[in-house]
């Protein structure tokens, strides 16, 4: 783990600690401010609230935090401030809506009203410490790090053009070095005269060769030596250094590597999944009676090979909405009929293998219903680029097509929840997905859960 890292996972736990705190502060000054306005005092003990409370908040909120991108360590208080609102925001959605499911009673208003404010003037003055502490520590040259740029003229004005303020305040940047225009051997002297502490090479166009040897000289005098990765080119994929088989290695990833977020994501899948099927039991032999009932030939499941992580075939589970000889109907329905969506995808509004009992399971949605247990299974998320048949992958033009198969398809995502079946463009639905993958967190899978509800409940697009 980096020194970033663990930064911030001490941040997290004197956060949570923070969390603890405002509870006990506001739990213990409620009496004396009723009393205070004039208010007889409670009759309720608050403190029976706090356990339950507590086991749910101290986890949530840093994770939240986290998601609002407060934990970087680089900013201003502005931005901070920002963070925190959002944070304490979405944390109290987060909490109402677990403590509703866990039926935890919750009867001080008090409580719940006074946490947030304390905790988030609390977090803020504990934000506020620790930018004056390290823009007063960067002050004082003898605390600054000494940092030497490695480029030509157009690279380290780019470079310091971005840098945050809490890095600039932290370095003592040394006047920039062209390794085109110095050989190594000089390097060696010009980084023992300036104490150097950080080398960072911008030098993308520097043949790797020499760029190797500045970067030995750096480990020999055991100095931190940083390369800007932008001769990659990647422009989605975020480079991660690694030890494999002895050798060090760049890894580009263009999905979420492994974090709290993602197992969040994980807890959210299954334990969603399966209160879910619990408390939409009835829906699910409701759809099963009138299946048989409208359709008695055929099964009350419809199975179907779909495309999983990386293009990994599995078992998609749905309830039956068409007749039971429709796949063998599909070329003659895309003859006569055709494909309202363009790309490999089909699409048709007015599906004439679509029984009329099936027509209304699809319109309600409760045929998506049995997609539960795939999640239940980790074969898909409740989240995540729609699952599609496998013979329509294979259909796939373009290398951004299969890049929505990087990571684990889901029941419900933009698609679903903003336009549904309304979109006829494949083109404009990958594009959905890819800026889904791109812009992934935790609260993103929460807002789109959110989405899908009133999607569902009006029907709004579905087909």
């Amino acid at each position: 783990m980096t020194k970033n890292g663990i930064s911030i996972q001490i941040l997290q736990i004197i956060d949570g600690l923070l969390v603890c705190f405002a509870y006990w502060l506001v739990s213990n000054t409620r009496d004396p401010f009723r009393a205070l306005i004039g208010l007889s005092e409670a009759q309720n003990n608050i403190h029976e609230e706090i356990g339950y409370t507590l086991a749910i908040a101290i986890p949530l909120v840093p994770l939240v935090l986290e998601g609002t991108g407060f934990y970087r360590l680089m900013g201003g208080l502005r931005r901070s401030l920002r963070c925190i609102i959002t944070g304490m925001i979405l944390s109290s959605v987060a909490m109402t809506v677990v403590m509703v499911l866990m039926k935890v009673q919750a009867e001080s208003r008090y409580l719940y009203l006074g946490v947030p404010a304390v905790l988030s003037t609390m977090l803020f003055f504990r934000s506020w410490l620790l930018f004056a502490y390290r823009k007063r520590r960067s002050c004082h040259n003898a605390r600054q790090y000494a940092v030497q740029l490695v480029g030509n003229d157009e690279e380290v004005e780019d470079f310091i053009a971005n840098l945050e303020e809490d890095e600039i305040f932290a370095w003592d940047l040394q006047p920039a070095i062209d390794m085109e225009k110095v050989r190594v051997p000089e390097l060696v002297g010009i980084l023992k005269e300036r104490s150097v502490a950080k080398v960072v090479f911008l030098s993308g166009k520097t043949e790797f060769s020499r760029l190797s040897r500045a970067m030995e000289v750096c480990e020999s005098m055991g100095l931190e030596a940083m390369v800007v990765t932008d001769f990659l080119r990647a422009k989605i994929s975020i480079p991660e250094m690694e030890k494999i088989g002895g050798k060090t290695v760049i890894s580009l990833r263009s999905t979420p590597s492994i974090s709290y977020s993602i197992i969040a994501k994980k807890i959210l899948d299954r334990v969603g999944a399966a209160c879910l099927i619990v408390a939409t039991l009835p829906l699910w032999i409701f759809a099963a009676i009138g299946i048989r009932l409208k359709s008695p030939k055929g099964p009350v499941f419809f199975k179907q090979k779909r495309a999983g992580l990386y293009g990994r075939p599995f078992t998609m589970w749905k309830f039956r909405t068409m007749h039971p000889d429709a796949e063998a109907m599909l070329a003659k329905v895309k003859e006569d009929v055709g494909n309202e969506m363009d790309g490999p995808v089909f699409k048709l509004e007015k599906d004439p293998r679509v029984f009329g009992f099936g027509d209304f399971l699809r319109r309600t949605s409760i045929d998506e219903l049995p997609q539960l247990i795939n999640v239940l299974f980790g074969e898909i998320s409740l989240v995540g680029p729609r699952p599609l048949p496998l013979y329509e992958v294979e259909e796939f033009q373009k290398s951004e097509h299969r890049r929505r198969l990087s990571v684990k398809p889901g029941i419900t995502c933009f698609w679903q929840a903003g336009g549904r079946n309304s979109i006829t463009s494949f083109e404009e639905w990958v594009e959905m997905d890819l800026r889904y993958i791109d812009n992934w967190s935790f609260f993103l899978d929460i807002k789109i859960l959110l989405m899908t509800i009133p999607a569902v409940l009006l029907s709004r697009g579905a087909k």
